[in-house]
């Protein structure tokens, strides 16, 4: 639009109306057209590059932006002003102008320039065009503009500003694309820790397997200092070294997620403090440090905690304990803030080794055996066949409380109790005292989460096994000698070829965004959904090659179940953090609860809670009570972990300690009698077990391994793989992956058999080679 052309659309102003309106039309026109130096009737043959491709930076994931919704404008209440400078605008003209210029080309290359690809052009476009057709009075600017388009006084190219002006509210990260890189950039973890940075630590790594001894010696250093802090990965290990240096007359406070407990009678602080990784202090400065099981730098969902430990404890001795896949990365880490490594490696205490039979049948148990398992049903199935012998068993299992795991092991571990055998999941890989003389592995596949948070089954690994198999024959149990076999003939090779392999290095370490940084997102996009924010984050963020963002999916999980209620941004995020089992329906909507309260400024009061969770609670009749009761205490757990975060809102977490230590109580009655639980369970048939046979595992296992081999058969050039219609090889490729899945069991893959079997004999069934004949054109 030239000069003259303004000139003339001023002159036709109202006499009464021009000082009003020239003002603001000037300033309108300026504002849009300024980016566009020139003539706006044709698209600049080179436009400015947007942010999306400065610095070379990677394109961002767009189908993580979310468009926002922008109104139709109503009446303006000074009247139609663009109407009365030109004349109302023909809705039906306009539209056709708004399609020719979605379908020029130079206008779809001059959106990219500015961040807008394919997908976001497109939806930006289509709510532009709603924007301008649905509005009942437009800017004044646009209103001329799209007038002299539709007396070709005016091109369409000239739309594009008001375009961009739409996109930009709609895709408000368009905006601060640079500025979203920066604050997401985790290239340099060491610097985000300027406390630990102003000091020179000593690092030390103790490095060697389970039983070996390291644990005890970084202690002793911890014991002995003036301060120290101890960071463990379970609260029964933080509880564990509580106990022992208030033993040895060396005060120490106790800190987890859930629980502070101050030994000075005067509630200061101690010198020393046990705490779970993810709550040590980073800016208290200590003599000692000691970060048990150092390997979980690299865990998908909790790795965070340990890189956060490592590089941020103020400490002038920093002392690491665990396997040596771990010295590399820790080295390469420390080498960044100019710590050198000091490497101490250590032996295993007491010899272990692999027996050449299996167990094969639960007849041949001995005093001292534990049955590692990777499912609770599995747990209960072996429960239930080793009480039919007539033997006593103990049982550990990952969502049990703490004090009732330990009250499982006091009743194994006691040599006047007639309890001699374990049945386990890897739940007593760490943090349990055991008297085990033998390790049986039930089955070697467990499920697993990987880093994209997809749900695997697979072999466990050597690390896995070692630790497992590391927990017979410790040196301060009875047995002197561990052994390790398998449940079945079949899995023992197999274990013995796991742990022969070597130890896989760790090669990077686990990221976490802060909730300040996601503040200074969310003041950038403050329209943004948390878990769109994280996603966002998480593809923007730019890692070295030592480094791993955590997995974010419970934390999304979380944020997408109370994004309905109202609650600021911090305090949202500290909702999100809670830890909760997501498979859990009760806690999870039991974390709903407590927002919604929180929202409504209430209070949680212990009266309040006793109400909610139906106090008081009667012993358990079968496994689903005894399940609905683990899922209260879990509950409990969230309250605690949110009283010491929002003391006001949560405030009787003393009353709701005491009635924890009582629902324990409950649940150990309960897993005292859990064969009975299962028994009942059975008998009303709440629990479906698996009577399996021996070899029906490492069936599984056997499975796939085939499998695995039919996929690299697949791979390697010159070798046919197997027909994808033939009924061995489809048989066993989808009975594993149903099974792997967790919808089918061996009984019901027996029972399937037969009515496929008794289908084949019945009149007018079919088998392999015949074909249905087709239906006749006329039938129905």
């Amino acid at each position: 639009m030239s000069l003259p052309r303004c000139s003339l659309l001023w002159a036709r102003l109202p006499a009464g109306r021009q000082a009003g309106h020239r003002a603001a039309v000037c300033s309108a026109l300026r504002a849009h057209f300024a980016p566009f130096p020139g003539a706006l009737g044709r698209v600049p043959a080179v436009a400015a590059a947007s942010s999306s491709t400065s610095g070379g930076s990677k394109a961002p994931n767009t189908s993580l932006f979310v468009p926002l919704t922008v109104k139709p404008q109503g009446p303006s209440a000074d009247g139609d002003v663009g109407a009365e400078l030109t004349r109302p605008l023909d809705k039906n003209e306009v539209k056709k102008n708004l399609d020719k210029f979605y379908k020029r080309k130079e206008i779809q290359k001059l959106a990219a320039d500015y961040g807008l690809d394919a997908r976001l052009f497109h939806q930006a476009f289509i709510s532009f065009r709603n924007y301008i057709l649905q509005s009942q009075s437009l800017d004044v600017d646009i209103h001329i503009v799209l007038n002299d388009i539709c007396f070709s006084a005016a091109h369409v190219d000239d739309i594009f500003p008001f375009f961009l002006r739409h996109a930009k509210q709609i895709f408000p990260v368009l905006e601060c694309k640079d500025d979203l890189r920066k604050i997401s950039d985790l290239r340099i973890p060491p610097n985000w820790y300027p406390d630990a940075r102003a000091m020179r630590r000593k690092i030390i790594f103790h490095s060697g397997p389970t039983n070996s001894g390291k644990t005890h010696h970084a202690i002793q250093k911890y014991l002995s200092a003036k301060s120290g802090v101890y960071c463990g990965p379970l609260k029964l290990l933080a509880h564990e070294i509580f106990e022992k240096s208030n033993t040895a007359g060396v005060p120490c406070d106790l800190v987890t997620g859930e629980e502070r407990v101050t030994v000075e009678p005067d509630g200061k602080q101690a010198a020393h403090v046990a705490c779970t990784v993810e709550m040590c202090s980073v800016t208290t400065p200590y003599e000692v440090a000691v970060i048990d099981e150092i390997q979980m730098i690299k865990d998908p969902a909790r790795g965070w905690a340990w890189t956060r430990a490592l590089l941020g404890l103020c400490a002038q001795e920093v002392h690491l304990c665990g396997e040596s896949a771990a010295i590399d990365l820790v080295t390469e880490l420390m080498y960044t803030t100019g710590e050198e490594v000091e490497v101490r490696t250590y032996n295993r205490l007491t010899p272990i080794s692999v027996l050449d039979h299996a167990l094969e049948s639960l007849d041949n148990l001995q005093p001292g055996d534990c049955i590692v398992c990777f499912s609770k049903n599995d747990i209960y199935s072996v429960s239930r066949q080793i009480e039919i012998r007539g033997l006593e068993s103990a049982v550990i299992y990952g969502s049990l409380p703490p004090g009732t795991k330990l009250a499982q092991a006091k009743k194994f571990n006691d040599p006047d109790d007639p309890c001699k055998i374990l049945v386990a999941t890897d739940a007593i890989g760490m943090g349990l005292n055991l008297s085990i003389k033998r390790i049986i592995f039930y089955s070697l596949i467990k499920p697993s989460i990987n880093e994209k948070g997809e749900k695997e089954m697979e072999p466990i690994t050597t690390s896995q096994a070692l630790q497992i198999a590391g927990r017979a024959g410790r040196f301060s149990s009875k047995f002197k000698e561990g052994e390790v076999t398998t449940m079945t003939r079949e899995d023992l090779n197999l274990l013995k070829e796991i742990l022969n392999r070597p130890v896989e290095l760790i090669k990077a370490a686990g990221l976490h965004p802060t909730a300040d940084q996601i503040e200074m997102f969310a003041y950038h996009l403050p329209d943004t959904t948390l878990s769109n924010l994280i996603d966002i984050f998480v593809d923007f963020s730019q890692v070295d090659g030592q480094y791993f963002v955590c997995n974010l999916d419970d934390f999304k999980f979380s944020a997408e179940l109370i994004q309905h209620i109202p609650l600021s941004l911090r305090v949202r995020y500290v909702f999100c953090t809670a830890p909760i089992n997501k498979k859990q329906p009760f806690v999870c909507s039991s974390l709903l609860q407590f927002a919604r309260q929180f929202s409504r400024n209430e209070p949680l009061t212990f009266a309040w809670l006793r109400r909610y969770i139906k106090w008081p609670l009667l012993s358990p009749k079968n496994i689903k009570d005894l399940m609905d009761l683990e899922a209260v205490h879990d509950v409990l757990d969230l309250y605690l972990w949110l009283s010491y975060r929002f003391l006001d809102m949560f405030p009787d977490a003393s009353l709701i300690r005491d009635l924890q230590k009582e629902l324990d109580g409950i649940i150990q009655e309960g897993v005292h009698n859990i064969t009975k639980l299962i028994k009942i369970s059975e008998s009303h048939k709440l629990l479906h077990l698996e009577n399996l046979p021996a070899g029906s595992q490492s069936h599984l296992s056997s499975t796939l391994k085939n499998q695995a081999r039919r996929k690299r058969a697949t791979k390697t050039p010159g070798l046919k793989a197997a027909e994808p219609h033939s009924p061995e090889a489809g048989d066993k490729s989808l009975a594993s992956r149903l099974v792997q899945q967790g919808l089918l069991t061996p009984d019901m893959l027996k029972q399937l058999e037969k009515e496929w079997l008794t289908q084949q004999t019945e009149p007018g069934s079919y088998s392999k080679g015949t074909r249905r004949k087709k239906k006749e054109p006329d039938t129905d």
